[in-house]
C-alpha cells in the first residue's frame, strides 16, 4: 500500500510494507519526499533507534529509474551512443 500527499513545496509518498506473511518480517514505512532540486528517502531503523535519510540528486534519481531497466554493466546517462 501507498499514500501520494502533495504539499506546498514536495510532493510526498509513503510506502507501506504490507506483503509479508509474517508480521516479524514487515520493514517500517519508506517515506519519500520529492522536491524540486532533490529527493529523500526516510526510514526508520529500529536497530539504532533512529531514523536513516538518504538524499538522491534529481540526476541519480533519473540514472536508478534507468538501471531498474537496465541489465548488468557500467553506464552513463545522455552519453552518446558509439559510432559503427
Amino acid at each position: 500500500m501507498f499514500s501520494i500527499e502533495h504539499d506546498f513545496d514536495a510532493t510526498v509518498i509513503t510506502l507501506v510494507d504490507e506483503g509479508a506473511a509474517r508480521p516479524e518480517a514487515l520493514r517500517e514505512d519508506v517515506i519519500i519526499t520529492a522536491f524540486e532540486d532533490c529527493v529523500t528517502l526516510r526510514q526508520f531503523d529500529p536497530k539504532t533507534d533512529d531514523e536513516v535519510v538518504i538524499t538522491l540528486s534529481i540526476a541519480q534519481l533519473n540514472e536508478l529509474a534507468a538501471a531498474l531497466n537496465l541489465p548488468e554493466g557500467v553506464y552513463r546517462l545522455g552519453s552518446p551512443k558509439p559510432r559503427a
